[in-house]
């Protein structure tokens, strides 16, 4: 398995923004995962959504859709691990 950070990224409080990552090998097996690097405790920060297009035979792009469920600015890191 090969993991590691795609991108770093900041999220206004309440908001939903969408990333992209384009390029990847089809034939890959890839999950993504975002890890919130600003610690607040008491409740979950972040939610994810992952799209995939096909982008041609052989690459694809994954659209990487965050929602920031705090009232607080979230600095965060797009993951991914690669288990083919």
């Amino acid at each position: 398995m090969i993991t590691g950070v795609q991108w770093r990224g900041t999220i206004a409080p309440g908001a939903t923004h969408r990333w992209f990552t384009w390029g990847w090998s089809a034939n890959l097996h890839v999950v993504w995962y975002l890890m919130p690097t600003s610690p607040r405790s008491g409740a979950p920060q972040l939610d994810w959504d992952v799209a995939v297009e096909r982008a041609n035979s052989s690459q694809c792009t994954y659209w990487i859709t965050v929602k920031n469920l705090t009232s607080h600015t979230v600095s965060f890191e797009g993951r991914y691990a690669v288990l083919s």
